[in-house]
């Protein structure tokens, strides 16, 4: 489980207060975006009574707060900002994340907004017949098992937001990489691969929207230079991990 604690701190500011207390943590924000030991941030305001707020600040572990920030050099203009509304603080402790945590569907998943299972059971079948015909990946897989696309495609799936089935029929993030290991694909086979699949993408149908494909190709980089790695002769298979887990990233999805 994650080591990261979340810091909640509760405070009752007066009315005639809330402007210079905010000001005064708009400055303070700055030291703790400054600091390694900060996660992220965010200061909210009750909206049934507006001399309440609490400030929420995720820490990398309670230890790298109490023992890194709070001995820093950030830490001594981060007290000033915020001393004079120490009095104010109404608690001030650590919480551990639990595991009952999600996402509502406010915003759609990368694996809905492609257009679920069929988006990327097509997706796969068009990439590897693209593969198969070509002179630089062809021979890294030779042999292909004839359920090698739909495995993947239900790979795909689960790392866009959709159902776990790969981690359930497969075996999950190991057994993926332990596909790749001592494979030795090279940087002008990973090139191809990227390639590959994004034409893929365009023949399969799938969205063409800047904000989901610049998500889709920041994975299939990550992915692909993670394999290139794991497939080199010096790589070490990685200790249990859970399944990567891919979201929108910078821009959100465009609905005007």
């Amino acid at each position: 489980m994650t080591t990261e604690t979340v810091e909640y701190i509760r405070y009752r500011i007066p009315a005639d207060r809330s402007a210079e207390f905010l000001s005064a943590y708009t400055h303070a924000s700055a030291l703790l975006a400054a600091a390694p030991q900060c996660v992220d941030y965010e200061l909210a305001r009750c909206e049934e009574d507006f001399e309440h707020y609490v400030l929420r600040i995720t820490w990398t572990s309670t230890e790298d707060h109490m023992e890194g920030f709070r001995e820093s050099e950030l830490f001594p203009d981060f007290l000033a900002e915020i001393r004079p509304y120490v009095e104010n603080i109404e608690e001030m402790r650590h919480y551990k994340p639990t595991t009952v945590r999600g996402r509502g569907a406010s915003v759609p998943t990368l694996y809905a907004w492609a257009g679920g299972a069929e988006a990327f059971a097509r997706l796969t079948t068009v990439f590897y017949e693209k593969v198969l015909a070509d002179d630089l990946l062809a021979p890294v897989f030779a042999g292909l098992a004839p359920e090698h696309a739909e495995h993947v495609a239900l790979w795909l799936a689960e790392v866009f937001g959709g159902p776990s089935a790969y981690s359930e029929t497969q075996g999950g993030h190991g057994h993926m990489v332990a596909k790749h290991m001592g494979r030795g694909i090279t940087e002008p086979q990973r090139r191809r691969w990227v390639n590959l699949i994004q034409d893929a993408a365009d023949e399969a149908g799938l969205p063409t929207d800047a904000e989901f494909r610049s998500a889709f190709l920041a994975y299939v980089e990550w992915g692909t230079r993670l394999a290139v790695y794991f497939s080199g002769p010096d790589a070490k298979p990685p200790a249990d991990q859970p399944m990567p887990r891919w979201n929108w990233g910078a821009a959100p999805p465009y609905q005007g």
